[in-house]
């Protein structure tokens, strides 16, 4: 008997029918290895089995036909990398090479490395992306400079709706529930219709295990900067069928400090999340419940200071490391329910999915009615989505469907920001696929339809809300609107050469204006901005073109992705001013309005990872966006929220890959440069420029084995190891109130960080 020790490097898979993939890469490589072995007489002499005892059908060794003899030669390790990363194509899973759209993927070992204080921090590194940031514990995603409501997030194969048009309104999904990520890049995705202009996130769970299997987990981390302190406990197991997936997790952490602001009040926050799978795979297909609970309280951080001196001023006998509620604070509360079913109709696959969501958002902020809320949203989401994936015939592949979804937004407290309101839309689509040789040609296209009622609210009576009718004073008008818009795709992926691959694809994507940019009105309280709607917005279109090249061999692999987006009706924030151009306030509040205008963006990212010598790894990443407004003066000629150009440099060595005690033991070094933005919407000092800054950072981390098998990993992390003082474009903390004794403006990122991470996997 043999034993084979089989290493696989190089990107994890994301794959659907797992067990039926596993079982044929397997046996592909089983099989490969067994006939090198039989046909290479010269290298290995005493392999005793004659080459005509192999079956090629069943791929078995009949072991009555080998001959007598039997020698050991000792076979030496070899590595094998697998490129075939399976991801969500337009006709359900494809492989990456040949998906036209761009996508990226984040594999669960990436997820498990990286430090990070929320699920999109996690993946922020990644070419393309950046976020929005309110402190350390609140983050937006941003695709190709676009963000807010044109990122649509998958999570639990449903689209996650929190409210997210906030600029403080982070994104309620627990990291550790996360096992990999995709990351749609344009409006190419023609699943998940209106929001998904700039792309989209799609958070994948852990696969169900195999027939047998039993399995815990256990995690948890420590950062020195803000004390933030993370567990998770996972237990999930498949018993003749009946599948479960059991996690809850925990994190806290105190304010964050810098070397500008000390440690700044109000960025502290606490966080709890449950969830639960359970279900049955039978031989027909799936049937699967999954219930979430997610709750977060961050505190706010208003940047307020002490004139004299220029610190950040805070509560008598606050205390820096403390790790309760401040005053102000926000509290989230989400829930979700989930049924996934999935059936096979001959080759093809029917999925029927329907959700459910609560979402409850309170902003407390009066210290002598402390449990007492001002803003109060609850919003009620129900999810569904019928498709029908078909079998591959004669290389063409389709998918067609409806999804959408119905809302209800209740205003609950004693602020009022939106009106409540009620929403539902639908979408139909239809998607092919064609593989010709080494051309692979897909496209669709899609429907949309929403229409939107909101309530009436009487100034005079913020507490009751009413439907209609005329009065003195109406705080909210009544109105309806409905908007609809026509999407699709066509793309194609060509092996130029073998391992070189050419890409192109044209999209249009489609975006209805939300409930905040129709009808807010009042003080935003997060951003410090009395924020005003505009119920005569347009939606958004875009046209998107995206060109991509990529190579791979032994010794270097390189892509380059390219894009130009035009959309018409860009809605913004823009910040009012008078004639003399002074700002606009309304009690006391800078004033904002949503406007609209034509847009043009262009970019794209470009990384190549060298391997010159075994166990070293040299990266380097670029990722630029231009965003211009057509037809404006130049202080409106950019659009806001644009990320700086950013090149992240790292060296990775492995000093150990396959030891009896250490496993992937390694080190890496990492520059993370962010060029100086001097592209910014400078309309009445809405955006001001950002310097240049460079950050040093440094992993480590390594699998302990006991027999063979991991007993845990271990990951160390030192990020800004210079301490630099920095302040990110992205920041919504840049913006706050002017040291008065050094002249900075606003609160600065987090400081040097240093991070520990455990994870224990426990085989039942």
């Amino acid at each position: 008997a043999y034993e084979i020790p089989l290493r696989l490097v190089g990107s994890e898979m994301c794959i659907r029918d797992r067990n039926k993939v596993t079982n044929n890469i397997m046996r592909t490589i089983l099989k490969s290895i067994l006939l090198m072995s039989l046909c290479s007489s010269a290298t290995a002499p005493a392999m005793a089995i004659n080459r005509a005892n192999y079956d090629k059908k069943d791929g078995n060794i009949h072991e009555e036909e080998a001959n007598d003899s039997t020698r050991h030669q000792p076979l030496t390790e070899s590595s094998v990398k697998l490129n075939e990363v399976v991801v969500t194509g337009l006709t359900g899973s494809q492989k990456l090479k040949q998906s036209p759209a761009p996508i990226s993927f984040v594999s669960a070992r990436q997820l498990e490395m990286q430090p990070s204080t929320n699920i999109i921090d996690a993946i922020a590194h990644q070419p393309g992306v950046s976020q929005i940031t309110t402190g350390s514990g609140i983050s937006k995603p941003v695709i190709r400079g676009l963000g807010y409501n044109r990122v649509v997030v998958v999570n639990d194969g449903i689209r996650q709706e929190g409210q997210q048009w906030g600029d403080e309104h982070g994104i309620e999904i627990a990291p550790a529930s996360v096992h990999s990520v995709e990351i749609l890049k344009g409006p190419a995705s023609l699943m998940y219709g209106s929001d998904a202009m700039a792309g989209v996130l799609i958070f994948h769970s852990a696969p169900t295990l195999a027939k047998g299997d039993m399995r815990a987990n256990f995690s948890t981390g420590y950062q020195t900067n803000n004390g933030l302190f993370d567990y998770s406990l996972n237990f999930a197991g498949n018993q003749g069928g009946f599948v479960w997936n059991t996690r809850y997790s925990g994190k806290m952490a105190h304010a964050y400090k810098n070397k500008y602001d000390g440690y700044v009040f109000g960025s502290s926050l606490r966080e709890q999340a449950f969830s639960q799978l359970l279900g049955w795979n039978y031989r027909q297909g799936h049937s699967h419940l999954t219930l979430d609970y997610y709750h977060l309280t961050p505190g706010i951080v208003e940047g307020e200071r002490d004139e004299k001196t220029g610190e950040l001023e805070v509560p008598d006998g606050y205390d820096a490391k403390s790790y309760g509620k401040p005053m102000p604070y926000q509290q989230i509360h989400h829930y979700k329910a989930v049924l996934d079913n999935s059936w096979f109709l001959g080759d093809g696959n029917l999925k029927f999915l329907l959700g459910y969501q609560q979402n409850r958002r309170q902003e407390f902020e009066e210290e002598e009615n402390p449990k007492e809320c001002g803003l109060d949203f609850m919003l009620h989401t129900m999810n569904y989505d019928l498709h029908y994936l078909s079998p591959e015939m004669n290389g063409w592949k389709f998918s067609t469907g409806i999804n959408g979804m119905w809302q209800q937004s209740i205003n609950k407290g004693s602020e009022f920001l939106i009106p409540a309101y009620h929403l539902f839309d639908y979408g139909v689509f239809a998607t092919v696929s064609k593989e010709i040789g080494k051309l692979n040609l897909s496209g669709g296209i899609r429907y949309d339809h929403r229409h939107l009622h909101s309530e009436a609210l009487r100034e005079e009576d913020d507490a009751e809300p009413h439907g209609s009718g005329l009065n003195d004073s109406f705080r909210f008008q009544a109105f309806k609107r409905s908007f609809e818009g026509v999407t699709g795709s066509i793309g194609l992926a060509y092996e130029i050469l073998p391992d070189f691959n050419l890409k192109l694809n044209l999209a249009r994507g489609f975006r209805a204006p939300n409930i905040s940019e129709l009808s807010s009105n009042g003080v935003h309280e997060g951003t410090q901005r009395y924020e005003l709607g505009n119920t005569s917005l347009k939606p958004e279109n875009s046209w998107q073109f995206d060109l991509g090249l990529d190579y791979s061999s032994p010794i270097i692999s390189a892509e380059i992705s390219l894009f130009a987006n035009r959309i018409n009706h860009y809605i913004y924030s823009e910040k009012l001013a008078d004639e003399n151009s002074q700002p606009v306030l309304i009690d006391d509040t800078p004033a904002y309005q949503f406007t609209s205008g034509d847009a043009r963006i262009l970019g794209g990212e470009a990384s190549i990872d060298i391997h010159p010598v075994e166990h070293l790894h040299i990266g380097n990443t670029f990722s630029y966006v231009n965003s211009v407004q057509l037809h404006q003066p130049s202080e409106s000629k950019y659009l806001p929220f644009t990320p700086a150009p950013r090149w992240v440099s790292d060296v990775r060595y492995e000093f150990v890959c396959d030891g009896k005690t250490f496993d992937h033991l390694f080190v890496k070094l990492q520059m993370d440069c962010n060029l100086r933005q001097n592209h910014y919407f400078a309309a009445n000092d809405t955006e001001t420029a950002t310097p240049s800054y460079t950050l040093l950072n440094m992993y480590a981390g390594t699998d302990v084995k006991l027999h063979g098998k991991r007993l845990l990993s271990l990951y160390l992390s030192g990020e800004n190891l210079t301490n630099h003082a920095y302040q990110n474009h992205l920041s919504r903390l840049k913006y706050l109130d002017v040291n008065q004794v050094t002249g900075r403006r606003g609160v600065y990122n987090m400081g040097r960080n240093f991070s520990i991470k455990i994870v224990v996997p426990i085989e039942l």
